[in-house]
Parts: C-alpha cells; sequence; structure tokens
C-alpha cells in the first residue's frame, strides 16, 4: 500500500493523475482465449521470454513488446507481469530508458546489441501505458510514462519541418550515413502515438505521427510499395547499403494504418492500393517485392501474412474474409504475432469480417 501511494504522488508529479482517473472499466478481451493459449504455448517460455521460432530462437524488444500488448488485449494479467519481468531486468539495460533490442539464450552476455528498436520502444511504452489505465496500476503508468519521456527525448526529430522518428537512438543519423537521415516506416505505431502523448506530453507525438503520415503518402503517391529503409536526406528514396525491397518489416505497414484508423478518404484509397499492391492476385499469398525491377522475390503463403491485406480489404470495402484465415493456428512467431493482432482488432472494430 505504502509503495502504491509513493507511486501515484509521483503521477502527480508527473501530471498523469487524469491519465489514470481515465481508467476504463474492464472490457471483454480481443484475443479469444483459445488463440491467446495457443500463442502462449508456442512462443512464451516461463520466464516470460518471448521466442522468435523463427530467428534461431533468439528474443528482442519487438517479441516482448508484442507480447505485452496481446496480454493487454487478452486481459491476461499474470501473463503480463512474467513478460514485463523479463523485459525489465534482461532489456532496459541502457542509461536512457530505451531497450536494448537484442537478446540470445546461446550467448554471453545475453544482449548481442545494446542499441534500441524504436517500433520495440513504442510498443512496450503503449502497452505499459494501457495497462496501467485499465488494471489501476499507476506502477505501470509511470514505467510507459518514463519510457515515453526516453523516446520522446531521444527517438523524435525534426527534418524539414516535419516531426519524424529515428529507427534507433544510434547508427541513422545525417552524421552516422552519407545518406541520413533514414527512417523504417513499419516503425510508426500510429495508434500508440495518443497514449504516448498522454504519458509524455512535453514532446510532440502529434506531429510525429502526423510527419509519418505524410510521409508514408509521399512514398505511397508514386504508385510505390513502400521501401524497408527509406532515406529522407533529400527526397525520400530506398536507403543506400539496404536492399530496396518491399520485406518483412514493411508489410506491417498496412496492420498499423488499418489498427489506428485511416485518416481521411484520401489515405483509405492508398491503403486499399498497398494492400492489393502487396498481394499475389492468383493465391492471394503476400508478395516481397524488389522494388527497383518490380519482381516478386518470395510469395508468403502463411495465414499471418495473408490476413494483413486480407483484413484491409473487409474492413475497407466490406471483402469477406477467407474463412481459414479467421481461425488462428500457432506456425512461426512473426506471421503468428501479426496474425493475432489483426484479429484482435477485426474483433474490436470490425466483428461483421469474423462471422
Amino acid at each position: 500500500m505504502r509503495a502504491a501511494a509513493a507511486a501515484k504522488r509521483l503521477l502527480t508529479t508527473l501530471g498523469l493523475a487524469a491519465f489514470l482517473a481515465a481508467a476504463p472499466a474492464a472490457a471483454a478481451p480481443f484475443v479469444e482465449p483459445e488463440a491467446w493459449d495457443a500463442w502462449r504455448a508456442s512462443f512464451l517460455d516461463a520466464s516470460g521470454r518471448v521466442v522468435d521460432t523463427g530467428n534461431n530462437g533468439i528474443s528482442h524488444s519487438e517479441g516482448q513488446s508484442y507480447g505485452l500488448l496481446l496480454a493487454v488485449l487478452a486481459e491476461d494479467r499474470e501473463t503480463f507481469e512474467r513478460i514485463w519481468s523479463f523485459t525489465r531486468t534482461e532489456l532496459l539495460l541502457r542509461d536512457d530508458g530505451l531497450a536494448a533490442w537484442r537478446w540470445s539464450p546461446s550467448e554471453e552476455p545475453r544482449v548481442t546489441d545494446m542499441n534500441d528498436a524504436a517500433d520495440g520502444d513504442i510498443l512496450i511504452a503503449y502497452a505499459l501505458g494501457r495497462a496501467g489505465k485499465a488494471w489501476d496500476r499507476p506502477d505501470l503508468t509511470q514505467a510507459g510514462a518514463a519510457m515515453a519521456e526516453a523516446i520522446g527525448s531521444h527517438l523524435l526529430f525534426t527534418q524539414e519541418g516535419r516531426t519524424l522518428l529515428r529507427p534507433a537512438a544510434a547508427g541513422y543519423d545525417r552524421g552516422d550515413r552519407p545518406d541520413g537521415p533514414v527512417v523504417n516506416l513499419s516503425y510508426w505505431v500510429f495508434e500508440a502515438f495518443p497514449v504516448l502523448a498522454e504519458l509524455a506530453p512535453g514532446h510532440d507525438w502529434a506531429g510525429a505521427e502526423a510527419g509519418g503520415r505524410a510521409l508514408l503518402a509521399s512514398v505511397l503517391a508514386e504508385g510505390s510499395l513502400p521501401p524497408e529503409w527509406l532515406s529522407v536526406a533529400r527526397r525520400p528514396r530506398p536507403a543506400e547499403g539496404f536492399p530496396a525491397e518491399f520485406g518483412y518489416n514493411a508489410l506491417r505497414v498496412p496492420l498499423y494504418l488499418l489498427r489506428a484508423a485511416p485518416g481521411d478518404e484520401a489515405e483509405r484509397a492508398r491503403l486499399a492500393a498497398l494492400a492489393a499492391a502487396m498481394t499475389d492476385p492468383d493465391t492471394g499469398a503476400v508478395r516481397l517485392v524488389d522494388l527497383a525491377s518490380g519482381a516478386t522475390k518470395e510469395r508468403l503463403t502463411d495465414p499471418g501474412y495473408r490476413i494483413l491485406p486480407a483484413a484491409v480489404a473487409c474492413a475497407e470495402s466490406g471483402t469477406p474474409l477467407p474463412d481459414d484465415l479467421k481461425r488462428y493456428a500457432s506456425t512461426l512467431y512473426y506471421p503468428s504475432t501479426l496474425h493475432l493482432l489483426t484479429l484482435a482488432h477485426l474483433k474490436e472494430e470490425h466483428p461483421r469480417c469474423l462471422r
């Protein structure tokens, strides 16, 4: 009780008392219990470590952050606590409040790259903020506020009048690369920015969200799929030293736009065009594309990938979702996680797609 009271006093000092006071009543879980049980059995160990089964069993800030968000959506406080405990003790080792991004069970020390990754940082802060509000946990809200403050201080920057997002605290700026700054459009988790603004109101979160949407619009306006890594030094173009491709990172862009809701009709049209462009018309597979030639490099048939454009088509134009995509079954960590996040959104915002 004494610790809780102290935390609430600190939150008042931080200006977050109103954030907690607005805590909503507990809602029905948006992640179905059977699907959540299957995901946990496949990718979560007893310590709270989310295991990337498609990447030599490592863990990373992205996986931990997805696990935290899914636990909130599943209304599973005990699992959230386990994942948060591992994340806090094993990844929050940097001096700036951001999370080290890569952890390997087969190497010593376990953290093999101390640099952060902005998508993991944002999703951790977002999940903490949602959990703190939903469960009246000022300690989680305080932790989320500290991470949001670190993100705002170290990852937001201004480029030609826009507020943009660094992919990490080091390695991507003008001084780091001849084509810097370099950004990654799939790191903009648009739904998180309003929560980050409540947690750390001293930063331009609305500008960061608008800057990401505007930058994405400028890329998609040319009829192109977005590249993995984008130089914004001058006119946006694929960054040097990376394959110029629409790949595994970028395929999340339509999911994040859909989960946050497109801002206007023009953005809805761009989202629909993106979903169509990433889909093989004959098989429904998601295409990884060489942007220089337009050639398909790979066709991804896992349900967790195929549901991404299919969910956009259902939500935006009423195209029925294929029956096999409505059912969750674990495959590999990454597509399975995207599958569950998409199903949760459809249940919350577009339940007709699951009927």
